[in-house]
């Protein structure tokens, strides 16, 4: 077996080329998850696509403020205002209070939520085994490695 490289360094103007191209891959790809999760998971739970990805943030990462979940969900703190409302109209998410400050507001899921997201499960494991059929188990678990990798860098920028 030979022995792994060491990484490379984008120092040349070709691969700074190739790391925008992927880029702007991770983009398109981020903007066009959203069609199948729209049609098959949030139309037919009768949500709207922001109110899933509330959820789905809430039930991965526990209580959250309202800013808190715009700034990991990459949406304006309007658009999860009203997925919140949305939601605790339907009583799927529940205020709770933060005993070390009392002025922030953070939700969690309702037992309703909790039923309702065990309910969307299917319908996103469908969108995920749809989407990412196309891989071998050994692509899928190369990528699940990549994409935790990219995660951590871009969350440990600076100002983000």
């Amino acid at each position: 077996m030979l022995p792994k490289p060491a990484p490379v360094e984008p120092t040349s103007e070709e691969s700074i080329g190739v790391q925008v191209q992927l880029l702007v891959q991770l983009l398109k790809l981020s903007s066009l998850i959203n069609r199948p999760m729209q049609q098959a998971v949030a139309s037919p739970n009768g949500l709207g696509l922001n109110e899933v990805k509330v959820i789905v943030c809430l039930g991965g990462e526990g209580s959250l403020a309202g800013h808190e979940l715009a700034e990991i969900l990459a949406m304006t703190t309007m658009n999860a205002s009203r997925a919140l409302t949305a939601l605790l109209q339907r009583g799927w998410v529940e205020q709770e209070i933060d005993p070390a400050n009392l002025r922030r507001k953070p939700f969690r899921l309702s037992e309703d939520g909790w039923d309702g997201y065990a309910a969307m499960a299917p319908d996103i494991s469908t969108v995920a085994a749809e989407a990412l059929r196309v891989l071998t188990k050994r692509e899928t678990a190369a990528f699940a490695k990549i994409i935790d990798k990219i995660i951590r860098q871009v969350e440990a920028w600076p100002g983000v």
